[in-house]
């Protein structure tokens, strides 16, 4: 089958980044609005046979909402099955409603498993997504094929050099971050060779206010890096630091995939208890001011995301890619 990649006009910079890497052209597509606010959206190219990659990040936007975000990549991923493309695979770097994915209130929806049963309804074959905030219910939503990437390698390639310059921990703003924050601190420690001890921060959540104070750890004298699936208000992140600081750390650093900076991230992101932002180009941090901005080190996950396009074309593990101590750029190779 014949590679084909594609997306939305507005997932267009990604989509060429990452086709570059690959060494495949985009495919076109024509979006049309209509008056009464209805839209139509079709692929310009033959894709009848066709191994289709449709790229699309599904956050929410200034004139275009997370929804008719959504509801325009399934009707596009609808159009490509109905036009013969032998698989379509949707690759969502940010998948849009993976974060409520159990009730925790009397009559609550479970969003991923609805927007599990859309994408299966239009025929996508296969969901790739980058970091969600629970793997197992991202996994469990679906009944058609899941690929969970992790950035996770390419923060230890960026990191790995302040590790080998001082001592440094690996905290967890909250027990439900545990697990991805062991992970990071077991593969600095691997990479660098040095020993990288783990924190926690006690969080609970209750009607918007958020709680709790014990914190297990040493952060002492250390770097501490700040580590989450996402950042939105920031206020855990924040909330995190001073803990640190206020038991001796050294310096403070937040790492954390998808970066919304809702609310009031402006403030946040500006505060000097943290040093430094690391985040992936997941979202563009369109929300934020430039003085915001310019405390920010965006990632560029489209190395990652042609990788694992390739393998998955040509039918290769990807499990991989998630274990691997240090992904960069070097490591992306092109589609034959």
């Amino acid at each position: 089958m014949t590679l084909a990649l594609l997306s939305l006009a507005c997932g267009a910079e990604l989509t060429r980044a990452v086709a570059d890497l690959l060494g495949v052209l985009p495919l076109p597509v024509e979006e049309r609005g209509f008056e009464d606010g209805e839209h139509k959206i079709r692929p310009l190219a033959c894709v009848r046979g066709a191994d289709v990659f449709l790229l699309q990040s599904l956050y929410g936007e200034p004139g275009l909402s997370a929804d008719e975000k959504l509801l325009r990549t399934l009707f596009l991923a609808a159009a490509l099955r109905d036009h013969g493309a032998a698989r379509v695979t949707l690759v969502a770097p940010y998948l849009a409603y993976a974060r409520k994915d159990r009730r925790t209130k009397l009559r609550d929806p479970v969003s991923i498993r609805y927007l599990a049963q859309l994408v299966e309804a239009v025929g996508i074959a296969r969901v790739v997504a980058l970091d969600v905030h629970n793997p197992a219910a991202f996994e469990n939503a679906f009944r058609i094929e899941t690929v969970h990437l992790e950035a996770r390698p390419l923060f230890v390639h960026r990191c790995l050099p302040l590790v080998a310059a001082r001592p440094a921990v690996v905290v967890s703003p909250d027990a439900g971050g545990l697990k991805r924050a062991e992970a990071l601190r077991r593969a600095l420690e691997e990479a660098s060779g040095r020993p990288v001890p783990l924190a926690l921060m006690e969080k609970h959540r209750s009607a918007g206010v958020v709680s709790g104070e014990a914190f297990a750890g040493e952060v002492e004298g250390r770097l501490a890096f700040l580590v989450d699936d996402l950042v939105s208000t920031g206020g855990t992140m924040l909330r995190c630091a001073r803990a640190c600081l206020a038991r001796g750390a050294a310096e403070v650093r937040a790492i954390a995939t998808h970066g919304l900076f809702t609310g009031d991230a402006t403030q946040v992101v500006q505060d000097p208890l943290i040093a430094a932002w690391l985040v992936t180009d997941t979202v563009p941090p369109f929300r934020l001011p430039p003085e915001a901005r310019a405390r920010l080190e965006l990632l560029a996950i489209a190395p990652l995301l042609a990788e694992a396009i390739r393998r998955l074309h040509h039918d290769e593990p990807v499990e991989e890619l998630a274990e691997a101590a240090v992904f960069s750029v070097e490591n992306s190779s092109r589609a034959r």
